[in-house]
């Protein structure tokens, strides 16, 4: 600056409108009055600019729970939730109910078609116990073998285990008309871990997973879980990634 020149006073007026009010000068504004970018200012401006980044992600999320919804319409799934694993039954467990029944249905036509032979055997009094007398209840026998084995197949594979981005849902159905959900938050999952008895269950690769809460230290089972340690693994993986706060790697 000059030294012959005065600092301009900026609080006397420089001049005066018609109506006599005063008229002040004001400073320029110098690149030292310019705003200061503060490095929150520089995170907000991130943000913005990834605004395209955080819809594609939102519109991932609501693509799985549209899927998800779509392959298992009895969930109570949460906006923003969808299913990761859906665990089943193994099918050893239907082993035996089936061979009972494909049993008795074989013994029931066996008894039809060889009725003259087994009587003899048994020796049955023809006079009073004829074929045309045991049609119709060994034909009934048949149906309810028949009925008996889908009414065990229908409550065996209705057992079902989910694993969600937020919980673990378990349907469990204890019999033709009695059916209930469980849900667990993975926040309150304290241990996952599945159990293998005996050599049956580890040739066939099947066991049960037990899951245990914090705080009233419930404890849940699944069992006939086929493949259970890789269900456990993808379990902790999801329980672990949802308490830090980082994306559930599938």
């Amino acid at each position: 600056m000059n030294p012959k020149e005065q600092p301009a006073d900026y609080n006397k007026p420089v001049a005066y409108d018609a109506n006599g009010k005063p008229l002040y000068a004001h400073p320029p504004i110098s690149d030292a009055a310019q705003p200061v970018k503060t490095p929150q200012d520089e995170v907000l401006t991130a943000t913005s600019s990834n605004n395209g980044k955080s819809q594609a992600v939102g519109d991932e999320v609501k693509l799985k729970h549209d899927r998800s919804n779509q392959l298992y319409p009895d969930l109570n799934l949460s906006e923003g939730e969808y299913v990761i694993s859906a665990v089943r039954r193994h099918p050893i467990g239907l082993l035996i109910p089936i061979v009972t029944g494909v049993l008795l249905i074989s013994l029931a036509f066996i008894l039809l078609f060889n009725f003259d032979f087994v009587s003899q055997i048994f020796r049955f009094n023809t006079d009073k116990v004829n074929l045309s007398s045991l049609l119709f209840p060994v034909s009934m026998l048949i149906l309810l073998v028949i009925l008996g084995v889908y009414i065990f197949y229908y409550i065996y594979t209705n057992n079902k285990f989910f694993l969600t981005n937020e919980s673990v849902i378990q349907e469990i159905q204890t019999g033709l008309f009695r059916r209930l959900e469980q849900t667990v938050s993975l926040s309150n999952i304290e241990d996952a871990s599945f159990t293998q008895i005996g050599i049956i269950q580890q040739l066939f690769n099947y066991g049960s997973i037990r899951l245990s809460t914090e705080g009233d230290e419930t404890t849940y089972r699944f069992s006939y879980v086929a493949n259970p340690k890789e269900h456990i693994a993808i379990l902790n993986n999801a329980v672990e990634a949802f308490k830090n706060n980082r994306p559930i790697e599938e």
